[in-house]
């Protein structure tokens, strides 16, 4: 029972890692390192204020034991601007997300950041070289009869369910390993972000990377509920991705 009830928690975790919003730009770093200066918990994750060579960070992972003064690294990092928490009702100019790798209780000094991570921070002496984003610029719609876009594929679910359709979009998030399936979320420039028609969940075994075109070819699905509050009207599965 208690195998089951670890499994259970760890995959509705991993739903609402997959499930949290995303801006228009958006891009990677390798490797995050820094002292925690301050820990701020939600329901499945945690807020770190963090202390690095180069300035002070805030960073977001998965919920765990992270206590002030610990040394934490952090890999597969995406960096948001703009991102408004309404759990905490607090807006971050920058925050990063990733996943925690290390954790040294009770380290003196701060790191420095990962060569690949360039934001500008608060106490970098000069200016770093911006971060690559990446581009909100609208995708040539893939071809063929299967042919949609996301916009069509999101407000023509019911008609399209069971149906395997062919999108052509770029890769604005991407969580790998969960159950099994790595989860794209795709958006090729059409739909509204006010309602949701401009992006579209994409489960696959392939894999692929944030800021990536590709061509999906796949199974549309209506009415996904994987539990724990996290539902999907329409997505699409048993994708091949090229």
């Amino acid at each position: 029972m208690k195998f089951v009830f670890a499994i259970y928690l760890f995959f509705s975790v991993a739903c609402a890692w997959a499930a949290e919003p995303h801006p228009a730009m958006q891009s990677e770093s390798s490797v995050v390192e820094g002292k925690v200066l301050e820990v701020l918990n939600v329901e499945n994750f945690t807020y770190l204020r963090l202390d690095t060579l180069q300035g002070e960070v805030w960073a977001a992972v998965i919920k765990g034991q992270i206590k002030k003064g610990d040394a934490v690294t952090l890999d597969n990092v995406s960096v948001m601007n703009n991102f408004e928490s309404k759990t905490l009702k607090r807006r971050f100019d920058q925050i990063l997300f990733g996943n925690l790798v290390v954790t040294n209780r009770g380290a003196a000094k701060p790191s420095a950041l990962g060569s690949s991570f360039n934001a500008t921070a608060p106490r970098m002496p000069v200016a770093a070289p911006k971060l690559e984003v990446i581009s909100d610029a609208p995708i040539a719609k893939a071809t063929g009869a299967n042919a949609k876009t996301v916009a069509e594929i999101v407000t023509n679910g019911s008609k399209l369910k069971d149906k395997t359709v062919v999108v052509r979009g770029r890769v604005v998030k991407y969580n790998p390993d969960i159950m099994g399936k790595n989860w794209v979320h795709l958006q090729d420039g059409s739909g509204s972000e006010a309602d949701g028609t401009n992006d579209i969940l994409v489960t696959t075994t392939s894999k692929t990377s944030i800021g990536a075109v590709v061509t999906v070819t796949g199974v549309v699905h209506t009415d996904k509920d994987f539990s724990a509050g996290y539902a999907y009207k329409v997505l699409i599965e048993e994708a091949k991705l090229k």
